[in-house]
């Protein structure tokens, strides 16, 4: 074994059953990784990579029928072909699996605290009592951060938050102290703020073992800041092994360049780099290099033969054993991609087309004039709104269990949304963001329903909601559209991509002829084939589908676009392409969006303006820029602070402020602010302002009439300089 190594794996092949006539289908093609001791390895790429079945894989967790080749030793003991009980007892005490969703791997029928009590009961010798066990269950809680762990041990998983639930399985993982972790996507499903929570929690399980990490993630941010060395996979072979400083300043794979410039920044606004094409599915990988159909400078040899996992130096005939800190590439021309930029390689469909570069035409001066008259100081509401939302509140009744009946009882109420405020102007992009419960999307909701709100006012086009009639509703519906997260579930399986794209326009009333003949230009526009029109829409990968549901909300040239989180359910090279889409679409068309999505990143690209929710009110809005730069609320300032940087060296110098507890369930209510139980600021607060929080609700307030940065706090920070303490988790003996 290699010196310090506390897992080798070499030429690691999994194959999964395919059709009777396919054969097996490769999913892992001759993987290589060392791990450490207490180190940590990030494992990238996008979806489809076999990332996930890589991981799986190292503790013999492939699914049925899987078929395992190479080798996986740990500590000198050889995994592959271990006879199953053997298996079994190196699982949880010398490796331990992290998984993506903890509800489905946590039993729902038992407690927290009996399933990490039985974990130290099958391994530990002599054998614990069950009290004993859940003592240390608790202990082991409380060490990860997880609040009230008394509470939390005697709870069944779907009582506990997704945050809780991940906290809670990083303690059943580290519970017999394994040599390995292997986390398998541990945030992806979580808030930014809950993420750095469960950042923090494995970060200090770590440690307090000494455990070696294989953490597997599509986030590079995450990557970048937890990270020693990264390997990233592309179509179920690793094409790219650095320390995480080369790798991210310096890669040598034009694939690794491409998808670090697909990676949206929170602190710059800059052109992305969208790899054209997709992933090939598993086993329909080309010969040669897989990346080949989607590298720009690729040329015939690459296309011939599958170039190795080399040494950048330029040495080919390099081995992979002992991988150490070398910088590896699977590519023939490392060289010239260390030359050149994401942007040289990888430049943007439009040509010209750059992030506050010049702008022509006369639909972009028309967006240019109307985001500088949007963005102006000064600017008095009514001025030009195509959307205003006032007071608004939404509620939904909870049912009332009587006997065997439940009865609705008015009395209570479930308050999603309680006082939103926010308006959208022409020609702007204003994002909505917030944690999961926020009310987001209910007030999305509430702004296509078209009808009267429970309370408050909504106005769309200068109509009020409130006094529609019918005809009313159907013109706004043409001015108004709408583009879902899932557009597989938002486009008719049954219909071709023409007739999709067509719809809205004959639903209008246009004539049928011209309908068909916009139908080419609009998907010209947002960047597809026009022959797509005959094809249905199980035929196209997840990002062309995505420009399917926008080519059809343009069709009928809306004055206001809706959009519900477009890209956070799409790999982060597919995303990058369709924001640049949405930045062209600004540029040309001009309409107003109102965009709902939980990513930060996304906004600072996309974004004129930006109103952050929380317990189902606005705490704060303004320009993206003066947000960003010098946010006025604490939970805005911790929300920034939680966004991961896709660069190693800045996200180790930023200040991570990790906020203590979850999010309110949606429909909590409290008397004053509801951020005092998480707020920094009213923790260290002097009695008297500490008695405010908790007597009023916070109305939002600016510094004075003229200034569009306003913010709902008592104790609003004057510039966003204002300094927060970082409060870490309760950290027990593990």
């Amino acid at each position: 074994m290699t010196r310090s190594a506390i897992l080798e794996v070499r030429d690691l092949h999994v194959s999964l059953p395919g059709g009777r006539r396919s054969g097996p289908v490769p999913v892992v093609r001759g993987v290589s990784l060392t791990l450490r001791a207490g180190e940590v390895l990030g494992l990238v790429g996008e979806s489809g990579a076999g990332k996930s079945m890589t991981a799986l894989s190292l503790l013999g967790l492939t699914p049925p029928g899987a078929v395992v080749r190479g080798s996986v030793r740990l500590l000198g003991t050889e995994l592959v072909g271990l006879p199953v009980r053997e298996l079994a007892q190196q699982r949880g005490r010398r490796i331990a699996m992290v998984f993506q969703d903890p509800l489905t791997a946590f039993t729902p029928v038992r407690r927290i605290g009996d399933q990490i009590g039985e974990a130290l009961r099958i391994h530990q010798r002599p054998r614990p009592t069950r009290e004993s066990a859940l003592r240390r269950a608790v202990g082991l809680l409380e060490s990860v951060g997880v609040p009230e762990p008394d509470r939390a041990a005697r709870a069944y998983p779907h009582e506990l938050s997704g945050g809780l639930r991940q906290r809670a399985m990083i303690a059943m993982a580290v519970a017999n102290r394994p040599d390995v972790i292997v986390a398998d996507e541990p945030t992806s499903a979580l808030d930014v703020t809950v993420q750095a929570q469960v950042l923090d929690a494995l970060a200090v399980a770590r440690k307090a073992t000494g455990a070696a990490l294989l953490l597997v993630s599509h986030d590079l941010g995450v990557i970048a800041g937890a990270a020693d060395r990264v390997a990233v996979m592309y179509a179920g072979r690793i094409v790219e092994s650095a320390p995480v400083d080369d790798l991210f300043s310096r890669p040598r794979m034009p694939y690794t360049l491409g998808l670090i410039g697909s990676v949206p920044r929170l602190d710059d606004v800059g052109t992305l780099t969208p790899v054209p094409g997709t992933p090939p599915a598993p086993g329909t990988a080309p010969p040669g290099c897989s990346f080949a159909p989607r590298c720009p400078i690729a040329d015939a040899h690459c296309e011939q033969a599958e170039p190795p996992l080399a040494r950048v130096s330029g040495a080919t005939t390099a081995t992979v054993q002992g991988l150490g800190d070398r910088h590896l590439a699977a590519c023939f021309h490392t060289g010239t991609t260390a030359r050149h930029t994401a942007q040289e390689l990888f430049p943007p469909s439009v040509p010209g087309e750059r992030s506050g570069g010049p702008v022509a035409g006369a639909g972009a001066a028309k967006a240019a004039a109307a985001g500088a008259k949007a963005t102006a100081p000064g600017l008095r509401p009514g001025a030009d709104q195509v959307l205003r939302i006032t007071g608004l509140t939404k509620s939904y009744p909870l049912p009332r269990r009587s006997g065997l009946r439940l009865r609705r009882r008015p009395a209570e109420a479930l308050h999603a949304v309680e006082g939103a405020d926010l308006d959208v102007r022409r020609g702007e992009t204003v994002a909505l963001v917030g944690e999961s419960g926020a009310g987001k999307s209910t007030t999305l909701s509430e702004v296509i329903a078209f009808a009267a709100p429970e309370a408050g006012r909504i106005e769309i086009l200068g109509h009020d909601t409130a006094h529609l009639r019918r005809a009313d509703v159907r013109g706004l519906r043409g001015r108004v559209q709408l583009v879902l997260q899932d557009p597989m579930a938002a486009l008719d399986p049954r219909m071709t991509v023409g007739a999709i794209i067509a719809e809205p326009l004959l639903a209008q009333r246009t004539d049928k002829a011209r309908a068909a003949a916009r139908t080419p230009e609009l998907l010209r526009q947002v960047g597809l084939d026009p022959s797509a029109a005959g094809r249905y829409p199980h035929e196209f990968s997840g990002g062309q589908r995505q420009r399917i549901a926008f080519a059809r909300a343009l069709a009928v040239e809306p004055e206001l676009l809706l959009l519900d989180e477009p890209v956070s359910a799409l790999d982060v090279s597919v995303q990058a392409g369709i924001l640049e889409l949405l930045r062209r679409l600004k540029r040309d068309l001009g309409p107003a969006c109102l965009f709902v999505t939980h990513d930060l990143a996304v906004v600072r690209q996309i974004a004129d303006r930006l109103v952050v929710m929380y317990g189902g009110r606005t705490i704060e809005s303004g320009g993206v820029t003066e947000v960003f730069t010098r946010p006025r609320h604490p939970y805005t300032k911790a929300l920034l602070s939680a966004v991961p940087l896709p660069d190693p060296r800045a996200e180790r110098a930023r200040e991570r402020i990790i906020l203590p507890g979850d999010p309110p369930r949606a429909g909590e209510r409290t008397a004053g602010c509801l951020f005092r139980a998480r707020c920094p600021v009213y923790q260290g607060a002097a009695p008297e302002a500490r008695a405010l929080c908790e007597r009023e609700t916070p109305e939002p307030a600016g510094r004075s009439a003229d200034d569009p940065h306003v913010a709902a706090c008592h104790f609003p920070y004057p510039d966003g300089k204002a300094p927060l303490r970082h409060r870490p988790a309760s950290k027990g003996q593990l």
